[in-house]
């Protein structure tokens, strides 16, 4: 809290709105003023930028090492002026901090340009602080920063949701069309399936993924690092994992799947014949019906996974039952999967399996 009142009016209202218990607020740099602050972090220094003839290249604190003694500390600067806020969101800034201010007045604007995320006060906002920030407040009411929080990080989950379900599709994808092309002589995807799956891969995981709604613990996890990778380790694992117990599957099922259902054929028999002037599959398209049937039931039941990116989140049924267009999205492709294995023929080059 950055406020010009004085240092025990601050205190008051921190301790009221719950920012430092009472204890807290008389320990070392936890609540300071201004002038101390400005004096203990060693003000601004301008870097010259020899390119430029002399002018500033950027500000920075005169003291990095004394502002990251204090900057887990500090929860309240008071009797601060506008200069004050600007120099702590610059500090926080080269410590590869994402910052976010609220402001409403006109000293405030620097402060707001500044920070990574500004929020303006709609209603007592000025129009200087308004231009400056990023996200007005329309009500004023400091609960919708909650909201916000909330939905920002929550599209950023969701994104890496998608990209995890996304890089496991296309890995196994390129692997089984690859394999299948260069080791046997029909591949075991057509093109039309290919689109198919492409179809589930993009439209229906970004419906299903993309629209959870936040969690109730989003608020708990720390905040996301400016330098974090979007895909994280333990999505690469996820993703790495599944994807080699899925290809490993459909090895299995490409090269022996007819011997284990009992449905061997020669390998030079053709997928359909005519029988009475229909087209009939024979065993060998019954084969690649049930390789191209499980591979996207593989993806289906991945999509339930992919809705944790948690090293510890076993439980892929947690909060399975909030969002009902991801389960929309999943019973309306187990369908078209089963209306175009029962009756794709030959365009899919698939015949009807039994139950």
């Amino acid at each position: 809290m950055v406020t010009g009142d004085n240092l025990d009016t601050a205190k008051a209202i921190a301790i009221e709105a719950g920012l430092v218990t009472a204890d807290d607020a008389d320990k070392e740099f936890v609540c300071m003023e201004g002038k101390q602050f400005r004096e203990y972090v060693g003000g601004f220094k301008e870097l010259p930028d020899p390119t430029k003839d002399g002018e500033r290249k950027k500000e920075q604190i005169g003291n990095m090492k004394a502002f990251r003694d204090i900057r887990d500390k500090l929860k309240v600067l008071a009797r601060s002026t506008p200069e004050d806020k600007y120099m702590l969101v610059t500090g926080l800034k080269e410590l590869n901090a994402v910052v976010a201010v609220t402001g409403d007045g006109t000293n405030d604007a620097p402060a707001l340009k500044k920070a990574d995320v500004g929020f303006a006060m709609g209603i007592t906002g000025t129009e200087v602080a308004k231009e400056a920030s990023d996200i007005i407040l329309l009500d004023d009411n400091f609960a919708s920063i909650i909201t916000a929080v909330r939905w920002g990080r929550n599209i950023y989950t969701n994104v890496r949701k998608f990209l995890q379900f996304q890089l496991t599709v296309n890995c196994v994808a390129m692997f089984i069309v690859f394999l299948g092309g260069v080791v046997v002589s029909d591949p075991p995807l057509t093109a039309v399936q290919m689109l198919w799956v492409n179809l589930i891969m993009d439209t229906c995981a970004a419906l299903a993924l993309a629209t959870e709604a936040p969690s109730e613990t989003i608020l708990e996890e720390p905040p996301y690092s400016r330098l974090e990778l979007i895909v994280t380790p333990v999505m690469w694992r996820n993703i790495l994992g599944h994807a080699f117990f899925q290809a490993t599957f459909l090895v299995i099922m490409l090269f022996w799947g007819d011997q284990f259902f009992g449905i061997e054929y020669e390998a030079n028999i053709p997928f359909y014949i005519e029988i009475d002037g229909l087209e009939v599959g024979t065993n060998k398209t019954k084969h690649y019906t049930l390789i191209f049937h499980m591979f996207v039931f593989l993806q289906v039941f991945n999509e339930i996974n992919a809705r944790k990116l948690g090293a510890q989140e076993y439980n892929v049924f947690a909060g399975f039952f909030t969002n009902s267009l991801f389960i929309s999205v999943i019973i309306m492709t187990i369908i078209v999967q089963c209306v175009l294995v029962q009756y794709g023929g030959k365009p899919i080059r698939t015949t009807p399996l039994t139950l």
